[in-house]
This record gives C-alpha cells, structure tokens and sequence, in this order.
C-alpha cells in the first residue's frame, strides 16, 4: 500500500504535467490533430560555380523575413527548420510567423512568435533540423504567410533554397521578427532554413508532392505570381467548390537536381525519402526527373556521369518502388521536349523519348500525366510550342506552366483510388 504522503505526491506530480504541458509547449494535441503541409521546401548547400560558392558567408545580427505561399488553410500552424546542410551549429534567436500584408509587411494581429519544445531561442546542430511547437493561427488558402528568423551569431553558409521566387527580406543589424515591416530591407529570391509549414485539417485532407527539378521548382516563371506548375495544380484544386477532400500541393522540386549524381542539392533517390514520403499527410507523389541526367551526360568533363536511358528508368522505377512501400500512389510525368537548350543532341533525344515511351506503357505507375503533349510543337514535337517557351527552350513560361497545370486530370488525387501493389 502506498503511504498517504506518496499518494499526494503522486497526485501532484501528475496534475503538474497535465496543466504544464500544454502551457509550455503547445504540443498535447498533436497526437489527435490531423497534420498536413500546406507548403514545402526542398532545402540544399552552397552551390559552385565558376570559381564562386552561393549563398557566400550568411547572416550575422540579422533578422531574415521570408514569404511563402500557402496552399490550404487551417487554424494551427507548425514550420520546420533545418540546418541540415550547415557546417556549424545555427543559432535561431527568435522566430515569427504571422499573415503578409505587403511586401514585408505583416497584419500586426496576426503575428505569433515560435518557440521550439518551448525556447524562443534554439541552436540547431550541423545536419539537423528542428520543427516548431504549434501556434493557433487562421492560416487562409492561397495566401501568404511571413516567416521571420534572427539570426544573432554569424552563421556561415546557410542551407538554403535558391530558387525561392518569392521576395525575401534581409534587415540591417538587430532583431526585426515582431515589426510590422522591416525598414530599409535589403532583398534577395531566395528561403533560407524554412523547409515546410504544417497545418491542422480535417482528417480525410492529404497532401500530393511534386517531385522534380527546375522545371517543377518553377524557374523562370514570374517572380510573386505564383505561376508554377505546382501553384497551378494547388488552384484548381482548391477551385473544386464544395469537393473533398481538402489536397494541399507540396513543392519539392530544385533546380539543377538530377536522379543518379549531385548537383545542386542531393541526388533525387538521397532525397527521395526526406523531401517526398516524409511530409505531413503525404498521399501522393508525383515525379517529374530525368532530363538533367540525360542532358549532363552531353556536357563536356561530364562523361563519368553519364546515363542510358534504362539508368533514368532504373531511378524513376525506384521511386515508385520506395512510394509503394510506405502505401503511397505514384503518378508519373513526361518528359518536356527540349530541343534548342544548351545540352540538347539527337542522342539525348531518343533517351528522351524512350523514356517517356516506358512512363507511358509500362504500367509502373498509379497515373500518368503527359506534360510533354501539353506543352510540345504539334509540328515539330522535340521542341515547345513558341507561346510556351521561356526563352532557353528548356524551360516553360508562365503560360507554358498553365498548360502544364492545366494538363493534369484531378480524378488522378481521388480518395480511395487504389495504388498499385509491389
């Protein structure tokens, strides 16, 4: 029998973790809240090239204020941080998160300061990443949310993602996360540390990732217009009046970034279980790679990375594999024609196509969609239509994204629609 004193202690004790708990750290629901991104990063390192590293020496005594474009809304709201491509510690001293106004203007009401396992302040070793305690925040679909973090000490070279597109924020000297607007902010296109925001939603909501590179990271597209691919798949999504699910659309593409060899960020299988089947409420993947193995392998001082094309169906089958594991669908997309870019040859061409042949017919994945067909010349079909090329003829225009986003067959998300079983 346990004497009367232990009984009381214990009693104590446990009334103490219970009103605690919540107070500090605004986590005791999580195991009963539905978590689903509603946006995503994918982050990696310094990138070389001719004879320069980027981003060069990072952040000291500054306050970095970044935006981002939500897909669906939800009432709470948890961001994830990463220092995983830091060569030293990073010390984040204050973080905030809160509705944009305009440009680096907040809605003052809205601003929320993040603590992690209840500090304001928290130092994140090298190669790790961190993820916020919830704040109850009305986040909206398809809006904007400002992500402020200081950072007090030098930080080096900072994980990053380069091709941002959206307007960032770099204050003077001094911690500017709970001003309404950074004064005299210099700018740069470019998220820095942020890697994805979550939110709670209805238990049926899913997220689908886009994974891929330059083309699904959106590059060339119109900077602060959310004009990729991606964003357009998210709008005609959340366009289906009254539909559900609710299908939030998680960007994990980079630029540069190839199946089988580095580049800029890991190689796509490294990634792969990170960027793609880790996010919150991940249903389904769909995958858009291979066009810079293939053209890399005609660049010269590249020879040792070369690939066939039964290489770059090898990695696309191993995604689907890996997905099919975890429960995860698997869409697949095709190649874009691209005649007239800098690594193009009438050898990468027919690996091209006999890739796109085996996306098409093999069966491997849960879905199709023919990006190719939507954005190809009719009349001279290894090459964009004129009124979707950006210009390299590697990459679309805002119109040629549109007709990307436009080309995607939604009943490809349906709750319930089976995948394939391996």
């Amino acid at each position: 029998m346990i004497p009367n004193y232990r009984r009381v202690w214990l009693a104590l004790v446990a009334a103490l973790a219970v009103a605690v708990a919540p107070a500090a750290y605004g986590q005791a629901d999580w195991a009963s809240e539905h978590w689903v991104g509603t946006w995503s990063a994918s982050v990696h390192g310094q990138i070389s090239f001719a004879g320069r590293n980027f981003p060069n020496d990072g952040f000291e005594n500054q306050t970095v204020r970044m935006i981002v474009h939500t897909t669906i809304g939800g009432h709470r709201a948890r961001v994830r941080v990463s220092n995983a491509f830091g060569a030293t510690p990073l010390t984040v001293g204050a973080a905030h998160i809160a509705l944009r106004s305009a440009g680096s203007a907040i809605v003052p009401a809205s601003d929320r300061p993040l603590t992690f396992s209840g500090r304001t302040a928290i130092t994140i070793p090298a190669g790790a990443e961190v993820l916020s305690d919830a704040v109850d925040l009305d986040v909206p679909q398809s809006g904007d949310l400002a992500i402020s973090i200081y950072a007090p000490a030098k930080t080096g070279p900072p994980t990053w993602h380069s091709t941002g597109l959206h307007t960032t924020y770099v204050s003077g000297p001094g911690d500017f996360t709970s001003q309404a607007e950074i004064a005299g902010a210099t700018t740069q296109t470019a998220w820095y540390w942020i890697e994805g925001v979550d939110v709670t939603a209805p238990d049926d909501a899913a997220a689908v990732v886009t994974f891929g590179d330059s083309i699904t990271d959106g590059a060339r597209s119109t900077v602060d217009a959310n004009h990729t691919w991606p964003n357009e798949l998210a709008e005609r999504l959340l366009a289906r009046r009254g539909h559900t699910p609710e299908i939030a659309v998680l960007n994990a593409g980079i630029s540069g970034n190839r199946i089988w060899h580095d580049m800029i960020g890991p190689n796509g299988l490294e990634r792969f279980g990170h960027d793609a089947l880790a996010q919150a409420g991940v249903r389904d993947v769909v995958v858009l790679l291979g066009i810079n193995d293939i053209g890399f392998s005609n660049i010269p001082g590249e020879a040792d990375q070369a690939v066939s094309a039964d290489d770059v169906i090898a990695g696309l089958d191993q995604f689907v594999v890996r997905a099919h594991v975890r429960g995860l669908r698997v869409i697949g997309a095709t190649l874009l024609p691209f005649e007239g870019a800098t690594y193009y040859s009438a050898d990468a061409e027919q690996k091209r196509a006999a890739v796109n042949t085996w996306i098409r017919t093999s069966g491997a994945y849960d879905g199709v969609i023919d990006f190719d067909a939507a954005v190809r010349d009719p009349q001279h079909p290894t090459q964009y239509l004129a009124t979707f090329d950006s210009g390299d003829h590697l990459h679309p225009n805002d119109a040629g994204y549109k007709a990307m986003g436009d080309a995607i067959d939604l009943t490809l998300f349906a709750q319930g629609k089976q995948r394939k079983k391996h």
